[in-house]
């Protein structure tokens, strides 16, 4: 059964700032009577370490001709309570029959607290968890219209960070339970799943069927094939963006269903070149994408088939009229782009208007009559 996680009732257009702080919804109860527990069990074993050595120390003490090794089996077999006979006589020593009932009554105390804070940790830990996968995904079942990415590493975080600042609603895919962990202390409140994303019944958890995008983005490239190919089968109307370290792999994916291919290290090429003779440029974009005041994003928004607002003119919709946002571009049914358009271009059903704002800007636009979001 694969496992979810999630963060709810949490403020989708709340910007994410890294911080550990910022995500206290993913480190739960759960991880942290986790912990407790076995720093129980740390400490239950330490007091048995202790046990030894001062019971040792004091079967010396309490018979000197004893050796070393005699002591430490009389502490043995005190603090276990096996039953063997006494190897260091203590007939006459009322004080050593004392000491000896003392170290019977530390060692089940310390014994039945290791044992029962071990199976708590157990029971607690795997209950816990079998409750939380069901309540997560329950969770998950009511998601509609969300992105899914597929993937644990550094790539799948900055999409999901990305996503989630833009707005929309995520649910990742994490193919490598060792790394759920270290994904909950580097990622912003947002539907973690568990499990092999190439399998059906993973997918289908993370509502693909009812999702409006995919990244796929496994360290893999076959794996991304594959979930790919699953994906496509479930959803075909999904929009799929897949990660490839091989351009190679690039025109399978595109036949297995992909929409759009990237690969990280031509990006990074390009991104080393830019920073080189247009930095300005550069910085203008990661000020526009990093500011956590303004928080700005490039949008897009398509108007409807039977908008009341075909042929008429930009300037009809009034964008900034219902918002702040900046209309950068129009990009036509055939293909072409027209940039800066000017108030009185035509407006129909083939057109997409490229817009940059913040989350809300952009909602508002999407929000009039004649706008749906793409």
């Amino acid at each position: 059964m694969a496992s979810l996680r999630t963060a709810a009732d949490v403020d989708a257009r709340r910007p994410y700032t890294g911080r550990a702080v910022d995500t206290p919804q993913i480190m739960d109860s759960t991880q942290a009577e986790l912990r407790r527990l076995q720093k129980g069990l740390a400490a239950a074993a330490g007091l048995f370490g202790i046990l030894l050595a001062v019971g040792t120390m004091g079967y010396r003490l309490i018979a000197p001709s004893a050796s070393w090794v005699d002591a430490l089996y009389m502490t043995v077999i005190s603090l276990t309570t096996v039953g063997y006979g006494e190897i260091i006589p203590l007939d006459g020593h009322p004080g050593g029959r004392l000491f000896t009932a003392v170290m019977v009554i530390m060692g089940l105390g310390t014994a039945l607290y290791f044992v029962s804070t071990g199976t708590a940790m157990l029971v607690e830990g795997h209950l816990k968890q079998a409750f939380w996968r069901r309540r997560m995904e329950k969770q998950a079942e009511r998601l509609t219209g969300h992105h899914v990415v597929c993937g644990s590493g550094e790539t799948a975080i900055h999409a999901v960070r990305e996503l989630y600042d833009s707005g929309r609603q995520v649910v990742l895919v994490c193919e490598n339970p060792d790394h759920l962990d270290w994904l909950r202390t580097r990622l912003p409140p947002v539907t973690i799943l568990e499990g092999d994303p190439g399998i059906d019944d993973v997918l289908e958890s993370a509502g693909i069927q009812r999702a409006a995008g995919l990244v796929v983005a496994t360290d893999d490239d076959k794996e991304n094939v594959i979930v790919t190919l699953t994906a496509r089968q479930a959803n075909p109307g999904l929009r799929i963006v897949a990660r490839t370290t091989d351009m190679g792999m690039t025109a399978k994916l595109y036949n297995v269903g992909a929409d759009s291919v990237v690969a990280p290290s031509h990006i990074g090429g390009l991104r080393l070149a830019s920073e080189l003779v247009r930095p300005t440029v550069v910085s203008f974009l990661d000020q526009m994408l990093r500011d956590r005041d303004r928080n700005l994003r490039v949008g897009e928004v398509s108007l409807p088939a039977g908008s009341p607002y075909m042929g008429k003119r930009v300037a009809d919709l009034d964008i900034r009229g219902v918002s702040n946002a900046l209309l950068l571009a129009c990009r036509c049914g055939d293909g072409t782009w027209t940039y800066n358009p000017p108030d009185d271009m035509a407006l129909d059903d083939t057109i997409t208007l490229i817009l940059m704002g913040s989350p809300e800007d952009l909602d508002a636009v999407r929000g009039l009559e004649a706008a749906t979001d793409t």
